[in-house]
């Protein structure tokens, strides 16, 4: 009797799982289907380069740009934070599945022990500690901000792989949709306005991005060497709209990016590269 509970209990996981997995791919699609018939010539696989896929000669230059990137040294730094073994000896390769390669992808990710998102910043923050050293503080470019942009470029290539699987995981996604599409402000702006319904389009001198594939190349070093994180983003973009930007690592934006994310699924991620 026990086993048969047991098992009914493992069906109902499963199909809890499949209906959360449902719901967001169902919106995935939506949104990979909307650009696909207004930009039918632009391959999915372009999705990466963001509003350069507008613009051929922005293209180019970005291309130009990269065999010799003006961030180097930055990069540099980054690698030699990522190689610094803590006091005890070991090092984050030691504790991070796989050495730190090809994991990126996975995160953000749900985390249903601790009912809440995790990100990349929190599992290197959780590695430190581990190792006795203090957390860094999650949006401080110099620290976090640098030693993620290495992270993740171990993962360049892999393909973003952001999973939504119970009811928990399906609150946390739904909530960060909330945030996207929920216009805030004094300029009455969302996420969505800019980068989906007016994708392609330019917003003074600037051309907007499509949604999908954003979260695949960051952080980005900007206009030289400033390097920015995703969730810095997300706070100068609700700033630039006139709205209080919420606390970087916070539930809010963590759930912000998991939706963001997981829109993402499908295309390779390339890390540390240069914007505007």
């Amino acid at each position: 009797m026990k086993s048969f509970a047991r098992g009914l209990a493992v069906a109902a996981l499963l199909a809890m799982s499949v209906a959360a997995l449902a719901d967001a791919e169902s919106h995935r699609l939506k949104v990979v289907e909307h650009f696909t018939a207004k930009y039918p010539d632009i391959p999915f696989a372009d999705y990466t380069h963001g509003a350069l896929v507008f613009d051929l000669d922005a293209r180019l230059q970005y291309d130009s740009i990269m065999e010799l990137p003006p961030f180097a040294a930055e990069l540099d730094k980054a690698e030699a934070l990522w190689r610094a073994p803590f006091a005890n000896g070991k090092t984050y390769a030691d504790c991070l599945p796989r050495g730190g390669r090809m994991i990126a992808g996975d995160y953000p990710m749900f985390d249903e022990a601790r009912g809440r998102v995790v990100t990349l910043e929190d599992v290197v923050n959780a590695c430190r500690v581990a190792n006795g050293e203090a957390a860094y503080k999650l949006g401080d470019a110099e620290t976090m901000g640098l030693l993620t942009a290495h992270l993740r470029h171990l993962s360049d290539g892999m393909k973003m792989n952001v999973r939504v699987e119970s009811e928990a995981a399906l609150k946390a996604f739904e909530d960060g949709r909330k945030t996207f599409y929920a216009r805030a402000g004094q300029l009455n702006f969302s996420c969505a306005n800019c980068h989906i319904d007016n994708a392609g389009f330019r917003l003074r001198s600037e051309m907007l991005s499509l949604v999908i594939g954003q979260a695949t190349h960051w952080p980005v070093f900007r206009g030289g060497d400033r390097l920015f994180t995703l969730q810095a983003r997300y706070r100068e973009c609700h700033e630039l709209v006139r709205h209080v930007g919420d606390e970087i690592g916070g539930a809010r934006y963590n759930n912000l990016e998991y939706f963001h994310s997981y829109l993402s699924n499908g295309l390779e991620l390339r890390a540390a590269v240069f914007r505007k």
